[in-house]
């Protein structure tokens, strides 16, 4: 059981947080039955990722003994048998899309095509080259998306679905760059679409990345009809920034992000600073009269 908890990579539950994208800028987050709903809808989407993470590893068994950090992995190493993590993903896909479609309907539907893109991905659309880190970023927006169809959003922005989107292909890019960096000559072996990229090419896309997604929540700031009138939402735009510069700085100087939740989770300056916007995004949502 607990080579099975760790291959299903609880600690990937992080990216979940994205749920709550929708209650929170909706103005919702103090409203309990939308709480529970959202939280609820966490949890579902907390283990079907677990369960395309098992699908993932069993596809990507004699790849990952090739790399130098996931040949560690209990599929790879030997310490998981591959069927009981077969078992363990057709059980854990079985309970929890129709427990997804019981929360809602169209949230149903979202966490089916959740799981039937990511499956696709860990067997075919991860070995092209741009359609890897875009299908990587789809996921992200379809977190997104059911988070807002679970508690029946009003007033929530299109322009956070842009924003979500720009940085999850940063965290994606980011993480290639990673790939290739660890495993050098190796990377092909690993994964036919590293062969594909060069530290110049994905520096170029995390830099179109990195400009586009700090314009689009900008925009957001001070264009999007349920924020308060004096635009007092643009106080968060030197955080994002921050946040997005130190990242960068642990990617480019410290060569990591191969595992975003690692660096997320592991770096006080970068939790401090994701904190504080989420604190004053808050103050400007919650303190001026738009909470229903």
């Amino acid at each position: 059981m607990r080579q099975l908890l760790k291959t299903m990579r609880p600690k990937q539950w992080a990216k979940n947080v994205f749920i709550f994208v929708g209650i929170f800028f909706d103005g919702k987050l103090f409203v309990l039955p939308l709480l529970v709903r959202a939280f609820a809808a966490f949890v579902v989407f907390c283990l079907v990722s677990s369960a395309i993470y098992l699908i993932n590893d069993l596809a990507d068994m004699a790849r990952d003994r090739l790399h130098p950090v996931k040949r560690n992995r209990p599929l790879a190493s030997g310490a998981l048998a591959p069927i009981t993590a077969k078992i363990a993903a057709i059980a854990i896909l079985v309970i929890c899309l129709p427990a997804a479609f019981y929360l809602d309907t169209i949230f149903g539907v979202v966490t089916l095509i959740y799981a039937m893109v990511m499956v696709l991905y860990s067997f075919y659309l991860k070995h092209f080259v741009i359609v890897d880190v875009m299908t990587v970023a789809t996921g992200f927006v379809l977190r997104v998306f059911g988070g807002t169809a679970v508690v029946h959003v009003s007033r929530f922005s299109p322009w956070l679905y842009l924003c979500t989107i720009l940085l999850a292909l940063f965290i994606a890019i980011s993480k290639r760059r990673n790939e290739l960096h660890l495993l050098s000559d190796n990377a092909n072996n690993h994964r036919s679409s590293l062969q594909e990229y060069t530290f110049e090419f994905l520096d170029d896309m995390t830099s179109l990345v990195t400009a586009t997604a700090v314009t689009a929540y900008s925009f957001y700031t001070f264009s999007a009809p349920n924020l308060p009138a004096n635009h007092s939402m643009m106080l968060t735009i030197p955080l994002v920034l921050y946040v997005i510069f130190r990242y960068l700085y642990l990617v480019r100087v410290k060569n990591l992000g191969g595992a975003p939740e690692d660096i997320i989770l592991g770096d006080k300056p970068l939790l401090i600073g994701s904190g504080l916007f989420v604190l004053i995004a808050a103050i400007v949502l919650y303190t001026s009269g738009l909470v229903v």
